[in-house]
């Protein structure tokens, strides 16, 4: 089984505020993955993500890219040329650090209908697709899912995209998704109903999620929450992940306790693990003594 865990960012506990700072704490958590928060968009790419790049492979923390936040792909000319633009620096930054999945999203719907709405991000994401491509880029476009109703980033429409755009990758920001559709995933089956349909249309078995508590309502979220608060559990999730041996996932948190709530999340996988383990046990000993 293959499961990685992680922080959207610099942890909270760092007392540097560095790249470097950030991956050594991560590895000292005994955590493997790290989103990099590009939250500024520049046009230089720093002269240090080389050794960034080392330092990551040397501690096996797995490195992602999250592109700058404000995204609006289906806007005027002038927003969608920006967002685009600033991809195109998101995936310079990946090359650099050798980032293997570039987390995106497409933004409002604004005029369109949602119908228009998916031809016109898949054409865009196919353009951007095409331009990594060229610059020789080995990056996946991961196209996150959206937590509100008016916001391009339902299941369906994340997985269409990556349907019609190779090299793209569904990722399952799961307190979006819990409130955009109304609470959802709440049970063990919920995550695997979910989960079963992504791998139906990707058949990879490669996972990359978003983790955290939530507040919704409406189908809207309203924020992220540590994980303790909110209906949002990572029992069930848990459980469902270890009943799939051959499926990989890497799990980021983005919780405002980002790094506490990462190693929350491993603490609950290795306890759920270890019951298992004890209930097979115990079922083995019962038919030995038969």
């Amino acid at each position: 089984m293959n499961i990685r865990f992680g922080p959207a960012g610099i942890p909270l506990s760092c007392k540097g505020r560095t790249l470097k700072d950030g991956i050594e704490d991560i590895h000292a958590l005994q955590l493997d993955a790290m989103e990099v928060q590009l939250l500024r968009p520049q046009r230089e790419i720093p002269e240090d993500l080389d050794l960034i790049r080392e330092l990551g492979e040397e501690l096996d923390v797995k490195l992602s890219v999250h592109s700058p936040y404000y995204m609006d792909l289906l806007g005027d000319e002038h927003y969608v040329e920006r967002s685009l633009e600033n991809v195109l620096w998101s995936a310079e930054i990946c090359r650099a650090l050798s980032a293997d999945i570039l987390v995106m999203q497409v933004g409002m719907y604004h005029e369109y209908s949602k119908e228009d709405a998916l031809e016109e991000a898949i054409r865009n994401v196919r353009w951007l697709r095409d331009k990594i491509r060229k610059k020789g880029i080995d990056v996946e476009l991961g196209i996150e899912t959206s937590g509100r109703q008016k916001v391009f980033g339902s299941v369906d429409e994340v997985l269409a995209i990556n349907k019609r755009v190779q090299r793209t990758i569904p990722v399952l920001n799961l307190p979006n998704i819990h409130s955009r559709e109304g609470g959802a995933l709440r049970e063990a089956q919920d995550f695997e109903d979910l989960f079963t349909k992504v791998n139906d249309q990707i058949k990879t078995g490669r996972f990359y999620c978003h983790f955290s508590g939530v507040e919704h309502t409406d189908g809207d979220k309203i924020r992220a929450t540590p994980i303790k608060k909110g209906d949002l559990r990572f029992d069930p999730m848990a459980e469902m992940m270890l009943e799939h041996d051959d499926w990989e996932f890497r799990l980021i948190s983005e919780s405002p306790l980002l790094e506490h709530d990462a190693v929350y999340m491993k603490l609950i996988l290795d306890r759920i693990l270890q019951r298992k383990i004890q209930k097979e046990e115990r079922l083995k000993a019962k038919e030995t003594a038969k």
